[in-house]
């Protein structure tokens, strides 16, 4: 545990962006697997505006730092061509 006050204050920021990081990650993840999902029923209407969802989340955490913008790309990249075998 930390004796300085700056570092006390500096622990407790940390506790609250890993929680914030946290949440979106899982909100991201539960975004990609609703696009997997919507693909795997064949479902088209459901994949696309499920693709444009995850695509939007992927690119906030690329800007807010939480991805790498390769990582946002691939998965992009991997989702769209799941979704164009629908049609």
């Amino acid at each position: 545990m930390p004796n300085i006050k700056s570092q006390k204050k500096r622990a407790v920021t940390n506790l609250k962006a890993n929680a914030a990081n946290k949440a979106l990650k899982s909100e991201l993840k539960t975004a990609i697997k609703a696009v997997l999902v919507a693909v795997e029923e064949k479902n088209v209407e459901a994949a696309k505006a499920a693709y444009n969802t995850a695509a939007s989340k992927l690119d906030k955490s690329v800007t807010s730092g939480i991805h790498h913008k390769n990582y946002a790309a691939r998965q992009k990249a991997r989702l769209s061509k799941a979704v164009n075998t629908l049609a």
